[in-house]
């Protein structure tokens, strides 16, 4: 992650570099376990003070997000299910490596003072309680972006072919309360908080991490001076990053218009006056039916660049190997 910071902005240099940040660690760019660099190393990079620097590390510790080692740094802050499991997938194959693998693991419990019989019970319960969780699998995310969760929605029923629900931030501890099991899903973002709102209810949370969105932001750099970007998302999440994001590489450098696709006036408008537009898969086809609509009023098409899933492909892994699904 290269960060940037542009001095003349209306925006603050800190909200700058910590949303910059907050970006790296929720698209996986700076993964669990990552040492972010040292205040003396940000300040060299951005220009920015050193106890500014140290602020916006207070911040993404209290959200939850990094956690510091005495004498050693700040650290991206690795969940539960990051830290390792009994087995992994309980889908257990025969084969060599497998019955290997299984050894070693009974060997390390039997070397801690366990027995067969403990571990026999530990990892029937973990097996259980997995399954259980399984069973239901609850996408959660604040009310005012909605549309973010119905990207993850779609994108998480066609990888796992299982039943996945949406229900708003607000309202999961109504939800929970009702339930027995469920794995809860969310960004990264709000991981912390979905984490408070489960941990009464002995159910797990698992973050996803969202796609990074280099080749775009690749395009965005290569854009000539005054060019006119529209963004398009079912998401103002979504949105409110992009521009955060295209703001800081860029600065008025280009002029960025948004529009979720809820508002048919703006897309319009969007459609009209843009050079480049970028949109979610979800909200192509609305771009493409709606060019054809005003093809008659438009002097050049603009040139459309769609952007890949919204969720990372390793958290679809992650999701198919924690839920039981095979990796």
């Amino acid at each position: 992650m290269q960060f940037q910071i542009q001095a003349d902005s209306e925006i603050p240099a800190s909200k700058q570099l910590l949303d910059q940040i907050r970006f790296a660690i929720a698209s996986r760019q700076y993964s669990p376990g990552h040492r972010l660099p040292s205040t003396r190393q940000l300040a060299m990079i951005t220009g920015l003070h050193r106890n500014t620097i140290s602020k916006i590390y207070q911040q993404l510790e209290e959200d939850g997000l990094v956690e510091s080692v005495a004498g050693s740094g700040i650290y991206v802050k690795a969940r539960g299910h990051e830290r390792g499991n009994l087995l992994g997938s309980p889908l257990l194959q025969q084969n060599p490596r497998l019955g290997k693998l299984i050894q070693e693991s009974l060997d390390s419990f039997l070397a801690e003072g366990l027995t067969l019989s403990k571990i026999r019970e530990l990892l029937l319960a973990e097996i259980d309680w997995r399954s259980r969780c399984s069973a239901r699998v609850v996408v959660t995310i604040p009310k005012h972006d909605l549309g973010a969760g119905e990207l993850m929605l779609s994108e998480l029923e066609q990888a796992l072919q299982i039943p996945v629900e949406l229900v708003p931030l607000e309202n999961l501890e109504a939800v929970l309360a009702e339930t027995k099991s469920a794995t809860v899903v969310t960004s990264r973002y709000f991981i912390s908080v979905a984490e408070a709102i489960a941990a009464p209810y002995h159910l797990r949370v698992i973050p996803i991490d969202i796609y990074d969105y280099a080749k775009e932001l690749t395009t965005i750099k290569k854009l000539p001076a005054d060019s006119r970007l529209g963004i398009v998302s079912i998401s103002p999440g979504i949105i409110k990053v992009a521009e955060i994001l295209i703001h800081s590489l860029r600065g008025d450098d280009l002029l960025v218009m948004s529009a979720q696709t809820s508002d048919a006036e703006k897309l319009r408008v969007l459609v009209r006056t843009s050079h480049t537009i970028m949109s979610d898969k979800a909200s192509y086809s609305l771009i493409k039916n709606t060019i054809a609509e005003i093809r008659s009023d438009l002097i050049r098409l603009p040139d459309i660049i769609c952007s890949d899933n919204y969720i990372g492909d390793r958290s679809i892994q992650l999701l198919r190997r924690e839920l039981g699904l095979g990796g």
